[in-house]
């Protein structure tokens, strides 16, 4: 492999070689040669460094963390397609859009891990295909249509992990709920019932915890609400970063700074500071009045992380479906039948109009 340019030619026939999912192989399509990536690569080889946050949101980033690259937008979709060697054009692993880049290089932050595929194109396929498969109103067929050779981009997609000490100072008040019996006239009658009352405390207290790998996703060019239901991701399986790992598959750069990835990933973390502060107040409700935190050990790392992306079209309209390539969790968008909605409207009427034609025999 020539690390200035970032290719890995087979040793036998000089042809590209493509990293083998599931291996830390890397096999040629040509000749079908075979070559180990150097050892030292394994995950738990070495710990990945972690970088000091005050340091990284002041770009005070140690040099051997950073890299010169070459990204351009995708005019399509605004993602950002990383280029390699002497590439000067490609086409956007996210939309199939013409992307072209001029020279230039960009300073950015490296990655510190990554985390190789384990799931082929062949397994992402058939993922999809079931998944496509349990989907209710799909209209009839898709699945096989979604089955009948779709080719699948592998794509490494940047996320910031985070980690940080948090301890928290609260003040809210807790309720518990009491009942109470009172009487009532109804249809002329005298009856009795139980009201639930709620009886409220004044609370204080403090609650701790440590965060550690919390992933924020630091790109754009796919829709956020389907890239979080693909985890959890097994990050113990995080290799220390070389190029090798992404022979053959796309790269994205990152889209979110990391300034802004900490917010996200501070907002995250508030929520799950919250929920620890209704857990310590107890009771049957919760209010929150004021939460105040302290952070600390807080650091950072740039991984890559492996997906299988899927675009195809069905009458006419283009649907895109994202695939963990660890774990085979599949989340994307779907096309709906029209005739199967109308069916299951249809069929809830007729069950309320039987429904109520029984309720009136009584």
């Amino acid at each position: 492999m020539t690390e200035g340019e970032n290719r890995w030619p087979c040793a036998q026939c000089g042809a590209d070689l493509r990293f083998v999912p599931g291996s830390t192989l890397l096999e040629c399509d040509h000749c079908g040669h075979v070559q180990p990536i150097p050892e030292g690569a394994a995950a738990g080889a070495a710990p990945l460094a972690e970088i000091d946050l005050s340091r990284g949101l002041k770009d005070d980033i140690p040099a051997a963390h950073m890299e010169e690259v070459r990204v351009t937008p995708c005019p399509s979709c605004g993602a950002q397609v990383e280029f390699r060697g002497a590439t000067h054009s490609a086409e956007c692993p996210f939309c199939a859009a013409p992307v072209v880049i001029g020279t230039g290089e960009e300073r950015r932050i490296k990655p510190q891990g990554v985390l190789p595929f384990t799931l082929t194109e062949e397994a992402a396929r058939d993922a999809v295909g079931d998944w496509l498969g349990r989907l209710w109103f799909a209209p009839n067929g898709l699945q096989q249509f979604a089955r009948k050779g779709r080719a699948m981009t592998g794509i490494y997609v940047p996320y910031w992990s985070f980690d940080a000490s948090t301890r928290s100072r609260y003040r809210g008040q807790r309720g518990d709920h009491y009942y109470e019996t009172r009487t009532v006239m109804r249809n002329g009658r005298s009856q009795t019932e139980q009201v639930r009352r709620t009886r409220w405390t004044r609370v204080s207290g403090s609650v701790a915890r440590r965060f550690d790998d919390l992933l924020v996703m630091a790109s754009e060019g796919l829709p956020r609400r389907y890239t979080d239901s693909l985890q959890p991701w097994n990050l113990q399986e995080l290799h220390p970063y070389r190029p090798d790992f992404l022979a053959g598959f796309a790269a994205e750069a990152y889209t979110v700074n990391l300034h802004d990835g900490h917010q996200l990933a501070r907002d995250s973390m508030a929520e799950t500071i919250r929920a620890d502060v209704r857990s310590d107040i107890g009771g049957d409700e919760q209010q929150i009045d004021s939460v105040d935190t302290d952070w600390s050990d807080e650091t950072f790392k740039h991984v890559l992380l492996p997906l299988w992306l899927a675009v195809y079209r069905y009458n006419g309209k283009p649907y895109r479906v994202v695939v963990n390539g660890q774990t085979g969790m599949v989340a994307g968008e779907r096309p709906w039948s029209v005739w199967k909605i109308a069916f299951a409207i249809l069929l809830g009427l007729i069950a309320l109009a039987i429904g109520a034609y029984f309720a009136n025999l009584r």
